[in-house]
């Protein structure tokens, strides 16, 4: 008979563990809270969807088990992503090794997905909420009187030799609002706290806790930083080149080079969402967190000292103001040259070296003491999750109760920026429902 497998969440992971499920002949269906499926990969890659990255490296993932992100990929990889999708009529373009649909559509993503979940015949129940998943330990067969948990086999027969608990008896029964589900195999992909409009709303960690997993403490990731400070005002809407380097405690956490996007409250940007994480982590560790700001990071700091005074003597019959222009956006500068206490309208041939350093002080290692990370609203992932010491990254089966499995950002698995969450979505979720469906790797 057919395995039947429950898929909670209907999110990228849960989309691809069902496609995968299905093919392997397993009945699948999956329980969706909101109205639809998918909703928050339209939203990925400003709208665009970053699929996936050609440069996949361990470093492009942070986990609590490092190796982890890597061995499920190993499971699903990059290139036989791109061919699940090519087959399903997703071609590809690199941007620099970013991974878009031709299209640049992320609707055209999820439309094939959901299409392609209807062809295999996935019963979708959206609008659906799960109020709780109960495994069944032991065996009920034909009404028999329960056995202790771990003493049944598949195919009908006991591990002491005794009668087992057969192809048809559930292994768990799902309580939605619409009802109770049985299944063989409970697959959690519900997803983390992150971007709660789109459905992540952080119910999967309890269904996981229920089932007797950790959870590490979810935090925004790929998120803003606020930051102390009225002047950011003055600098909202500016975008810059910068190096951004994340320090707490007095020790370098993360750096990040990019386009630095400065708002009303302080960081945005890639490099800022790059190292976000870790400042999430900190600040949530009660340590003071601040971030260096090198405004001028093609200007090598052995050389910094001397570029800038020859500006400061090559243009020294303007004012210190207008000497900064063509270097710095102007807002930028007023803001530096005022922090540096070096009156904007002073000539700059005036300025003396003890000035001239004072300002190159701004200009490399502005420092911006950071409040707390904007919330869950704002993120685009969370650090944090189920602990993947209990999960087999070969399988994705739990380690604490045989045939669940658990697949994207329910896990304490974070990525860069660049496609990295969405491969890992996929890959867990490829990796999850082929095994679901197979009962490979279960533990009974």
């Amino acid at each position: 008979m057919k395995r039947k497998i429950i898929i909670i969440g209907g999110g990228a992971s849960g989309l691809v563990a069902a496609i995968c499920g299905a093919r392997e002949g397993a009945c699948v269906t999956i329980v969706e809270h909101m109205d639809r499926v998918g909703k928050k990969i339209l939203s990925t890659g400003n709208g665009r969807c970053n699929m996936t990255n050609l440069d996949m490296r361990p470093e492009c993932y942070r986990c609590g088990q490092p190796a982890f992100p890597m061995k499920v990929l190993e499971g699903f990889t990059v290139e036989q992503t791109l061919e699940f999708f090519r087959e399903l009529g997703i071609e590809t373009r690199s941007r620099g090794g970013y991974i878009y649909p031709a299209s640049d559509q992320a609707s055209a993503v999820l439309d094939v997905l959901r299409r392609e979940v209807e062809r295999l015949g996935v019963v979708v129940l959206t609008g659906c909420e799960v109020r709780e998943v109960s495994a069944v330990d032991g065996c009920r067969p034909d009404g028999a009187e329960k056995r202790k948990a771990g003493d049944c086999r598949p195919g009908g027969v006991g591990k002491n030799g005794g009668e087992g608990c057969g192809p048809t008896a559930p292994r768990f029964v799902v309580k939605t609002s619409q009802g109770d589900l049985t299944a063989d195999a409970v697959i959690l992909a519900a997803g983390s706290k992150a971007a709660p409009n789109t459905g992540s709303d952080g119910s999967g960690y309890e269904l996981a806790k229920g089932l007797g997993h950790k959870v590490i403490k979810p935090l925004p990731a790929l998120v803003q930083l606020r930051c102390q400070g009225r002047h950011y005002k003055q600098l909202a809407g500016i975008r810059t080149e910068a190096r951004l380097s994340l320090y707490a405690g007095g020790s370098l956490l993360a750096e990040d080079t990019g386009e630095l996007q400065l708002t009303d409250y302080g960081l945005s940007g890639i490099p800022t969402f790059q190292i976000s994480r870790f400042a999430a982590r900190a600040l949530d560790a009660g340590q003071k967190v601040t971030v260096r700001v090198d405004f001028l990071p093609s200007w090598p700091e052995h050389e910094a000292f001397e570029r800038l005074r020859e500006r400061v003597s090559r243009l020294g019959y303007k004012t210190a103001e207008e000497m900064m222009v063509g270097l710095l956006n102007r807002k930028l500068a007023a803001v530096l040259l005022q922090a540096a206490g070096i009156d904007p309208s002073q000539p700059a041939g005036g300025l003396r070296n003890k000035q001239i350093s004072r300002l190159l002080e701004q200009l490399k290692s502005y420092q911006a003491l950071v409040m707390s990370v904007n919330p869950f609203a704002n993120a685009q992932v969370c650090c944090g999750g189920v602990d993947t010491r209990q999960v087999d990254p070969a399988t994705m089966e739990s380690r604490c109760r045989p045939n669940l499995y658990l697949a994207g950002e329910i896990l304490d698995v974070d990525g860069i920026c660049g496609g990295y969450n969405l491969q890992f979505a996929w890959s867990s979720g490829a990796v999850a429902g082929r095994n679901a469906a197979r009962g490979c790797g279960s533990q009974e």
